[in-house]
């Protein structure tokens, strides 16, 4: 069917050999799909609900629009690319730049949605008129310069605001993180972030209870307080079943984020729009490894996909919710299991919605400590920084050649640093926006006026592809959380679908 609705049944539906693959219109009996489905809601659920909240925005109400965003890319791409929509890091820096300028929530969702319908503006184009035109505009270096700008300017967050606020616990977490996604194989690695939450609250309870209150930050009050590091005062008095929360004001008149409008500024816009070129680095990555593990030719489907998950963060964050991609998590599942029926993601994205309906869900969640947040953030911040550097290897960056070096250093720092360049007393650019402004203009002036024999140099080491792992079979994918698991052996392989 058109819709990619019209799933066969493999085999009887109960029994795979082990060269069995299961394609994205097949599926297996309703009683293990669902048990699929359930896999891949725990492999997307740690990231889902912990970038909502290092946003500030509603973590119930994210984990639900993820479901309903993930339920309209299965029908844009006709369910020819099995796919799970989770939350997006890529606009953590971005959305925090904008807090700090004073930005309500309203202002951060209506950035992110102009910056989602761009994103599938780029996917129509690429529909029509291929990719080659993309490639052309963020090559290689530039997508690597823009993805770890994005990752490291987060580090001071990490190190002023959650970090400070329980550090031994953080460090703990931050090991096990480590642990787990090194010392263990297949889809254990790959929930390590929902693993270290649960070890982490563990951890915080007991520490509770053996050496009491902690002294320390406290983000929810904006200083030093003395306080319990777990708190479920709130979790008793709500309900099971209902709407995320409509946004109000406290008493102490600080905004409790929950459904709401979308509002627009210039300033706020620019900010997040980098964000989009990480967003293209993943879909594309993502198709292409899709397209490995089940020998089909997605190239067709690539703009539909890309256009796809910019529908989804539209739809996500006109309501107040977060912005999505496509998570390679759920490709670690599929390699796993080399199951790749888009029957057991609509499973996942129907069990999502449940979860985003039930206020004690909600209340658990943002309970979450802010030690505990601390040691996954100090890892995953990292990884997308690294992430920058994966894709300059894998396409082979020459930085021999001062066309590659020296502009992408510039906009590298300018992102890093938070240099920002002053317009008037209401507008100036700086951080992130800045530096990926710089790395990409500053780039192709550096190719306008570089003599003919560097822009060779240039296009003949890592000039003409975007990948966040393409050309070893990888699936990489900017959230952070996956890539620290690829190439290990005994690890899933997606050459092996």
């Amino acid at each position: 069917m058109a819709l990619g609705l019209g799933w066969k049944l493999h085999g009887d539906g109960k029994t795979l050999g082990p060269d069995d693959v299961v394609a994205p219109d097949e599926r297996l009996s309703w009683g293990k799909t669902v048990g699929l489905g359930a896999q891949h809601v725990v492999a997307m659920f740690g990231a889902t609900f912990v970038f909502p909240l290092l946003m500030g925005l509603n973590a119930q109400l994210a984990i639900m629009m993820s479901g309903i965003a993930t339920i309209c890319f299965l029908l844009i791409v006709g369910g020819r690319v099995p796919s799970y929509l989770g939350t997006s890091a890529s606009f953590v820096g971005a959305v925090i730049a904008i807090r700090a300028q004073g930005g309500t929530s309203a202002t951060v969702t209506g950035a992110i949605l102009v910056a989602g319908a761009v994103l599938a503006l780029v996917g129509v184009i690429i529909h029509f008129l291929g990719s080659g035109v993309l490639h052309k505009v963020l090559p290689p270096v530039v997508t690597g310069a823009v993805v770890m700008l994005i990752g490291f300017n987060l580090a001071p967050v990490v190190a002023n605001v959650y970090w400070p606020q329980d550090q031994w616990v953080a460090l703990l977490v931050m090991l096990f993180v480590v642990v787990c996604a090194v010392a263990f194989k297949g889809f254990v690695s790959r929930i390590a972030v929902f693993l270290a939450l649960i070890f982490g609250y563990i951890i915080s309870w007991l520490f509770d209870k053996v050496f009491g209150q902690i002294t320390s930050f406290d983000a929810g009050a904006g200083k030093v307080t003395t306080h319990f590091r777990t708190n479920f005062d709130n979790l008793a008095s709500q309900a099971w079943f209902g709407l995320p929360p409509t946004s109000t004001t406290g008493a102490d008149g600080k905004e409790i984020v929950g459904i709401h409008a979308p509002s627009f500024s210039i300033a706020a816009i620019l900010l997040v729009l980098p964000a989009v070129i990480a967003l293209i680095a993943e879909n594309t990555g993502h198709v292409k490894a899709v397209a490995e593990m089940t020998k089909a030719d997605l190239d067709p489907y690539m703009g539909r996909a890309i256009a796809a998950d910019g529908i989804g963060t539209v739809i996500a964050s006109s309501v107040g919710g977060s912005p999505t991609t496509t998570y390679a998590e759920n490709i670690g599942v599929m390699a796993a299991t080399r199951v790749y029926s888009t029957a057991a993601y609509y499973v996942a994205a129907v069990v999502a919605i449940i979860f985003g309906l039930s206020p004690k869900f909600g209340a658990l969640v943002a309970s979450v400590p802010g030690g505990v947040l601390g040691g996954i953030t100090v890892v995953l911040y990292g990884m997308i920084g690294l992430l920058g550097a994966k894709i300059w290897k894998e396409n082979g960056v020459d930085f021999g050649n001062p066309i590659n070096l020296v502009p992408v250093a510039a906009g590298i720092v300018i992102g890093i640093g938070g240099v920002s360049l002053k317009f008037s007393d209401t507008f100036e650019l700086g951080g992130i926006a800045l530096g990926t402004i710089v790395a990409v203009g500053a780039y192709h002036l550096a190719r306008a006026v570089a003599p003919d024999d560097l822009r060779r140099r240039a296009d003949a080491a890592g000039g003409t592809m975007i990948s966040l792992g393409e050309r070893e079979g990888d699936y990489g994918d900017a959230d952070g959380v996956d890539d620290l698991y690829q190439d290990r052996p005994g690890g899933p392989d997606v050459r092996r679908g």
